[in-house]
């Protein structure tokens, strides 16, 4: 070891400068408040501002000051609660940063070993290495041997062996490599000297915190209230520019009969006309504050706010609020294998006797055969047993050795005391390990692979521990090699007189073969059937080998025709060119072999094809990805830096959450839609009154106060009220929704006009037939009392029509209790406001059958509905909200 003196301190200068130093670059992170003013840039935001701005300017003359401070308070909550929301997502490459900071390792500098933090690493140094150190730059092992847990950047629990070169190689970035190192792996045992080759960004690790700082994609919801803020916008100015042009005609035109010399006189009246064309922008400008849906973006923090807490009830816990919408709408999701869809932990699962018997793990400890094994497991074991959280659990060692420590942790107890004499470490040429011991029990144990000690056995114990003479036969064989297909790890499990004969691999009693794997967990196959079955196609994407990946994709029933089920490995993948790609994605199930860049393509290429893609994992190498993803899962013991990248993460590991973030995210966009059917019917029918009423001589009908408890009832209360809608099972039967899907689909389209345009007729017949006039005694008072009833049990009733679209309204009410609360609490305000709102609200109390006839009126909203979804139905025009 003394021939690596390392770098000298100027050396290390001249490095630095024509390399970098292990310093990951980082971009200037936005102020929370450049990013509050960037929310302003929200389609729905910008119409609301333009519409205040307007207001404001009309203030004066009017003196509509409730519109102005309804449309301010909705736009300062949705954008501060929106920024709050998005600002830690930022965080993620400081965590990474942070992480790496608190990092220091032992450099060779000047012919000393010195201890130095991480960020001073240069390329050419030499760096020492032992186990549970972080390595901390990629180079190449140049002397020793060790194992290298790598799963937090490929995401393959198993260790990857490493061993030093015999002469300089130049580096290839391939996780396979028996020589290469890679900085965020962990040293699980062994040690060794590695020369650095990458530093900083250019290092795979650096190349995953750039990717990390990348902006994320629009959410598919942002994107669809673009595209309704610019139909309200379109509709709003069309209809502002009918109204101003009718408006200025009938003041014009139709007061003067059309007589020439009439008009001529207007013209020359500059105080009529000025007053007239105010007149008619302000009508104008009206009519385009009245079509937005101010509550909108209110409502939507509200229902996602809501959804969050109940979720979390659930174990789905929402780091970022729009994620939870998207995951309803997603198309496509690359499920990461390791921890999501498997248990994250090898485990022992199976034993297989010299006779060829197979036992399953909880079987097995209850024969004989079990005290040999345990007491192999125990003593030829690189791990140690430990109390962590209350419980007593293996760490250090290997990933198997840990496996087949806590596999006989209970047993230990009971077994002989015995000390260790010689060992032979597990290597990866030798394929394993020796132990020797002696006391109350004298042995020698050895574990290794089936193919190198299979041959040595010339004697085998039985079930009941007899021992006796042992041949293979072709049968055992054939058994270990379906296990091994099915992506079972198998270790021979073998005993020695002595330490020469397990040296030499002769002699050897055979006890058996256990079976070792990270099991899929037991809810994973309905779950993933569960999303299948929604429509989301499910693509499961993994470090492990091509075999052991179709097998696991099998029992998970992603794979069912291998002809028409596309199955692929990273390296194949990337020999095609995105457009092959492309067409393959739709029958694409497995990625084997899969690295961190592969995922990120993926997703990518999706998002172009249009699709809402969604992304699971947990470790490093996933956090890209995740940040790429239109909604990125992570799992609850993932890493940090994945939980900051993500968007929702799912605190019990649990891929059956998914499928509730998927419900609660389809349950929340039907919510919006409800909400927007009852708020844009509402606004349709003031906007009708407002351009039709001056041309029929129908006066401004509601006070302000009354406009501020309208308001309320359509903004607030409203969004609570819908918000507290229940997921129902059915809505996994649905297909998801398209990214480009607008967010009015037709059918809804249908209810606003058609209902809207009703209510406004109703509105207007209620001032215009003389028969109503006399009901209510020809009395102003009680005629405007009872439209301000009418309007407000008009829009109660309409609530019903719009949270469903079957024909019996009442269907699942009694599981959004807050929707009941909601509306019996506004009809009960209302009638207090009839009968004792007195000159404050502008009413007057109605006799009971007066009363009767308002709601009686208001009710043929329902009747007026159900004729319209009766007739779509006989026209099989039957459609969804």
């Amino acid at each position: 070891m003394e021939k690596f003196i390392g770098l000298s301190t100027r050396d290390a200068a001249d490095s630095a400068l024509r390399h970098g130093t292990n310093e990951l670059s980082k971009k200037e992170r936005e102020s929370f408040f450049k990013k509050y003013l960037a929310s302003f840039g929200d389609p729905i935001i910008r119409i609301l501002l333009v519409a205040l701005g307007v207001n404001l300017l009309l203030l004066f003359r009017d003196a509509n000051w409730y519109e102005s401070a309804g449309i301010a308070i909705a736009v300062l909550l949705a954008t501060l609660i929106s920024t709050l929301s998005e600002y830690g997502s930022e965080s993620a490459f400081e965590k990474l940063q942070e992480e790496a900071a608190n990092i220091k390792c032992r450099v060779k500098r000047n012919g000393r070993l010195v201890e130095l933090p991480i960020a001073e690493i240069v390329v050419g140094d030499i760096v020492h290495i032992g186990a549970g150190e972080r390595i901390p730059a990629d180079g190449i092992l140049v002397s020793g041997n060790l194992d290298a847990d790598q799963s937090t950047l490929n995401g393959e629990t198993k260790e990857a062996r490493k061993s030093a070169v015999n002469s300089y190689v130049a580096p290839t970035g391939d996780f396979l490599s028996q020589h290469e190192l890679f900085r965020g792996s962990v040293v699980c045992a062994g040690e060794g000297i590695m020369i650095v080759t990458q530093v900083g960004d250019s290092t795979f690790y650096g190349k995953l915190a750039e990717d990390i700082q990348e902006a994320a994609v629009e959410s598919p919801l942002k994107a669809r209230l673009a595209g309704l803020a610019q139909t309200i916008s379109r509709f709003g100015y069309a209809a502002a520019v009918f109204v101003v042009i009718a408006n200025l005609f009938n003041s014009i035109v139709l007061e003067n009969n059309f007589n020439g010399q009439l008009i001529a006189n207007y013209f020359s009246d500059y105080t009529n006309l000025i007053r007239d064309i105010m007149n008619a922008f302000t009508l104008g400008i009206t009519v385009i504050v009245m079509a937005v849906p101010e509550g909108l973006p209110m409502m939507i923090t509200v229902v996602l706010s809501a959804n969050m807490r109940r979720m979390l009830k659930d174990n789905v816990l929402v780091r970022k609020l729009v994620g939870i919408e998207t995951s309803g709408s997603m198309n496509i999701l690359f499920a990461d294998k390791t921890g999501t869809l498997t248990k994250g932990m090898l485990e022992v699962v199976s034993f297989i006797s010299a006779e060829g018997k197979l036992f399953n793990s909880k079987q097995f400890k209850k024969t004989p055969l079990f005290r040999r094994v345990a007491l192999n497991c125990f003593y030829n074991n690189s791990a140690q047993l430990a109390s962590k959280k209350m419980k007593t659990v293996a760490i250090g060692g290997n990933s198997t050795d840990r496996a087949l420590l806590e596999y006989v942790m209970e047993q230990a107890a009971r077994l002989p005391l015995c000390k260790k004499g010689f060992m032979q470490a597990f290597d990866s040429k030798t394929k394993l390990s020796i132990t020797a011991v002696n006391g109350e029990f004298e042995k020698v144990f050895i574990k290794g692979a089936p193919e190198i000690l299979l041959p040595a056995c010339n004697h085998a114990f039985s079930e009941n521990e007899g021992n006796k003479s042992f041949a293979p036969s072709s049968e055992l064989k054939a058994k270990l090699q379906i296990h091994a297909r099915d992506g079972m790890r198998i270790l021979a499990l073998c005993e020695a007189e002595n330490a020469a004969d397990a040296k030499a691999k002769r002699n050897l009693t055979l006890v058996g073969f256990i079976g070792i794997r990270d099991e899929i967990r037991k809810e994973a196959r309905a779950a993933i059937n569960e999303v299948l079955g929604a429509g989301v196609q499910v693509v499961m994407v993994t470090g492990d080998n091509l075999d052991t990946a179709v097998s696991v994709a099998a029992k998970l029933g992603l794979v069912k025709n291998e002809n028409e089920d596309s199955v692929i490995t990273s390296r194949a993948l990337n020999q095609l060119s995105d457009e092959q790609v492309k067409k393959i994605l739709p029958r694409l199930r497995v990625i084997a072999r899969a690295l961190p860049s592969d995922k990120g393509r993926l997703v990518r290429l999706s998002q172009e094809m249009g699709l809402v893609a969604g992304m699971t994992g947990d470790g490093v190498n996933d956090a890209p990805a995740l940040k790429k993803a239109d909604v990125g899962f992570v799992m609850g013991d993932g890493t940090e830096i994945a939980k900051e990248a993500g968007d929702i993460v799912i605190l019990d590991n649990n891929f059956a959450s998914i499928v509730k973030a998927v419900l609660y995210g389809r349950t929340i966009f039907k919510s919006i839609r409800k909400f927007l059917i009852f708020q844009l019917t509402i606004n349709i029918c003031a906007v009708g009154v407002s351009v039709i009423g001056p041309f029929i001589g129908v006066p401004v009908p509601v006070t302000v106060i009354q406009m501020l408890w309208i308001n309320m009832i359509m903004d607030t209360l409203a969004g609570l009220a819908y918000a507290g809608e229940t997921p129902l099972a059915e809505y996994m039967r649905e297909l998801p929704k398209k990214r480009t899907e607008p967010i009015i689909n037709k059918y809804m389209f249908n209810q606003i006009l058609a209902t809207g345009i009703y209510t406004t007729l109703l509105s207007l017949a209620f001032f215009k037939l003389p028969f109503i006039t006399d009901i209510f005694r020809n009395d102003e008072r009680y005629l405007l009392t009872a439209f301000f009833a009418l309007f407000i049990f008009a829009g109660v009733f309409n609530s019903l029509n719009a949270r469903t679209h079957r024909i019996n309204l009442l269907a699942h009410i009694e599981r959004n209790k807050m929707f009941i609360t909601i509306m019996l609490a506004v009809a009960a305000i209302q009638m207090l406001i009839i009968y004792f709102g007195g000159t404050v609200f502008r009413t007057t109390g109605l006799s009971f059958k007066e009363l009767a006839i308002v709601i009686a009126l208001a009710s043929t909203v329902i009747v007026f509905d159900l004729a319209r979804k009766l007739f779509l139905r006989l026209n099989n025009r039957k459609g969804f909200i």
